[in-house]
């Protein structure tokens, strides 16, 4: 069966206590951090998509009721449900795990769980449309709907398409966020690896108002001399 309950007693039966321990670490669950009050159950992401093969036809409402769980690992399954569910759907379909995916971001709530899912259901859906919605999301208040926009360009780079990547780039120059100079900078990295010279140009219009991570991030691929150039500066 592929009803929720059947999914997540699964689940928690190949969990390991150490691994869920090192996983709150891992994704700052405690008091403060960005994870706060986030749940492990201690399996490892190979696991997780062997697991959402074998389900890969659940149905809308299971994969709500997933991501309506406590447990991380839970929610990253049905993440992974909608991306692989995504890439096989045409037409209405698309539109629907696309709107569905939008309706849960507040339960989209960790890096990992934003990373698994946005390029493919976001990016993927807004690859031959308009992007007015990545734009929308990088106004929220919410961290993960922030990345959730970044990320979604990693599928337009791949398709030689970098004006939104530099777009958010340059917005999230003032973002408070380390998550967001991380993702930020991974995808300036991602876009300089097709097209150095317009990465250059960016780092040299922006270097001096940079977050130090997000210039990390994304100069990783250049040779030694430029990456001490543009950290010197």
């Amino acid at each position: 069966m592929n009803d929720a309950t059947t999914i997540i007693d699964t689940i928690k039966a190949l969990g390991d206590e150490a691994l869920a321990q090192n996983a709150q670490r891992f994704f700052k669950s405690g008091p403060g951090e960005y994870g706060e009050g986030d749940q492990f159950i201690g399996v490892r992401v190979p696991v997780i998509r062997r697991c959402a093969k074998a389900h890969i036809h659940t149905s809308l409402d299971t994969i709500r009721s997933l991501l309506d769980s406590k447990w991380h690992e839970i929610r990253l399954l049905a993440v992974i449900l909608l991306s692989e569910q995504f890439k096989k759907a045409k037409g209405d379909d698309r539109t629907a795990l696309y709107d569905f995916y939008l309706s849960q971001t507040h339960r989209i709530n960790n890096w990992d769980l934003v990373d698994s899912s946005a390029h493919h259901i976001v990016g993927g859906y807004l690859a031959d449309k308009d992007r007015a919605k990545i734009y929308a999301l990088s106004e929220s208040s919410s961290l993960w709907e922030r990345r959730i926009a970044m990320m979604a360009t990693f599928t337009f780079i791949r398709l030689n398409q970098f004006d939104d990547t530099y777009a958010l780039a340059e917005k999230y120059l003032t973002d408070k966020e380390d998550l967001i100079h991380k993702v930020s900078g991974w995808m300036l990295r991602e876009a300089g690896k097709r097209d150095v010279d317009r990465l250059r140009g960016f780092l040299d219009r922006n270097v001096s108002s940079m977050p130090r991570t997000m210039l990390r991030y994304a100069i990783e691929k250049l040779d030694n001399t430029e990456r001490k150039h543009y950290l010197s500066l």
